[in-house]
């Protein structure tokens, strides 16, 4: 089976160098993003220069020589011995994923419709579905009752007076209260005249219309 099958969906977790060389593979769902990872596998050439290392480090000498000579050898193999690694872990992934013929994702079993042998994006479960409509259309029809009892409401909010909105004493927001919240001036509030209903100016005494005294 070739690796390229899985060239998009793998995280190569492989140490080259050093007493913990070896070779392990990351395989991700990807619809889910669940992952399966390969168990470690030794790179025993390089561990055994990892270790030559550490012993030169103390000793030197001909231990130093060949710790050099091993590091070249594992520097010749690697690649091949990478390659042998990841071919036998895309082997086993394979017994972990299913790749759909659709949309050609690997997905792991939590994410394949068995029955229709496609993903789960691309063969949804009816019953969930059926669920996730069924919840659309509460939320739809809720949305919509509350859309009129919002309008019902409005019928009943003064749309025509003009409000002042910020405080002209301290510019403090007040969302159209009598007073400022922050300093507590007395803003600009519509007014009427209690002899014949017309509008007056904040401030005035008697009613321009019909001179009735403005309390």
């Amino acid at each position: 089976m070739s690796e390229t099958w899985f060239s998009n969906n793998y995280n190569d977790m492989s140490v080259q160098h050093g007493v913990n060389a070896g070779f392990q593979f990351e395989f991700n769902c990807q619809r889910c993003a669940d992952a399966y990872r390969t168990p470690f596998e030794t790179f025993r050439s390089a561990q055994a220069a990892g270790w030559l290392g550490k012993a030169a480090g103390m000793f030197g000498g001909v231990l130093g020589n060949a710790e050099s000579a091993a590091s070249g050898l594992v520097e010749a193999g690697w690649a091949k011995a990478r390659d042998d690694a990841f071919r036998a872990a895309v082997q086993k992934a394979t017994d972990h994923f299913h790749r759909c013929a659709r949309c050609h994702s690997h997905v792991c079993d939590k994410c394949w419709n068995k029955e229709k042998g496609l993903c789960y994006d691309c063969a949804p479960s009816v019953e969930v579905e059926i669920e996730a409509a069924r919840n659309q259309g509460e939320l739809d029809m809720a949305s919509q009752r509350a859309i009129a009892e919002g309008q019902a409401r409005a019928e009943k909010l003064d749309v025509k007076t003009d409000k002042q909105l910020v405080c002209p004493s301290c510019g403090a927001e007040t969302h159209g209260a009598k007073f400022c919240p922050d300093c507590g001036t007395k803003l600009a509030i519509s007014l009427q005249c209690s002899g014949c209903s017309a509008e007056v100016a904040p401030g005035t005494k008697f009613c321009p219309e019909c001179g009735t005294k403005i309390v």
